[in-house]
């Protein structure tokens, strides 16, 4: 008893934070935060936060012939996406305290909070002159000279109102008692009441499913 006592390590309470790669996304996604309280033996209710970049998969990205900088043809808006989730987490396999990997399952959901901010480039007027405006679909690609300032535009958001929901699972490496170490990766599915407008020439969406996969590190006790 005093030997299966040692070999396992009970906690009550984990704080995590990460960062995040999907479908829907670049290289990052955004990041997350998360804590976890224990409800019984094998199970934790948890409260998070996640703020990610929602991408259009028909996004192209193109090279200015002018300067050489990056802009991507067609976009009219950038997605921000603001996701509280309040879930459930079961330990599907524990590890000892410093060997082994922790194997959780988690379902999670919540409201989801889009802010849609208009998506400017640098943009070669017939006179010479370079001005900053919102790209549309009549502006000539040759004179578009790369993005705008990433936050230009940000007085002009809306907001879109939906919510979210995620199936995953979490493998934990961590090879001491109170650090967590690993990565989660599952599915997960984000709804709005209304179109958001991202690269307008394909079919609007308000429904926006994709697989991630997140590295996470923090702390329990």
């Amino acid at each position: 008893m005093a030997q299966q006592q040692n070999d396992t390590y009970a906690y009550s309470r984990e704080f995590t934070w990460g960062i995040s790669k999907n479908t829907n996304s670049g290289l990052i996604a955004g990041g997350a935060i998360k804590f976890s309280r224990l409800i019984d033996d094998n199970r934790f209710q948890t409260f998070g936060l996640e703020i990610v970049n929602v991408k259009h998969p028909k996004e192209l990205r193109r090279v200015s012939r002018t300067s050489g900088n990056t802009f991507i043809l067609g976009k009219t808006n950038h997605l921000f996406s603001i996701r509280p989730e309040y879930g459930r987490e079961w330990i599907v396999f524990k590890k000892a305290p410093q060997q082994g990997v922790q194997v959780n399952a988690i379902l999670a959901g919540g409201p989801s909070f889009g802010i849609v901010m208009p998506y400017y480039v640098q943009y070669a007027e017939t006179n010479n002159r370079t001005t900053t405006r919102p790209y549309r679909d009549d502006l000539d690609p040759g004179r578009i000279i790369g993005s705008g300032p990433f936050l230009k535009g940000f007085s002009e958001s809306s907001i879109a109102v939906g919510a979210n929901i995620k199936a995953s699972l979490s493998f934990e490496f961590g090879t001491f008692k109170n650090d967590v170490t690993g990565f989660e990766a599952g599915f997960q599915l984000e709804a709005f009441t209304s179109d958001v407008d991202i690269v307008p020439v394909s079919n609007p969406r308000r429904i926006f499913p994709s697989a991630f996969i997140m590295l996470f590190y923090g702390n329990r006790k």
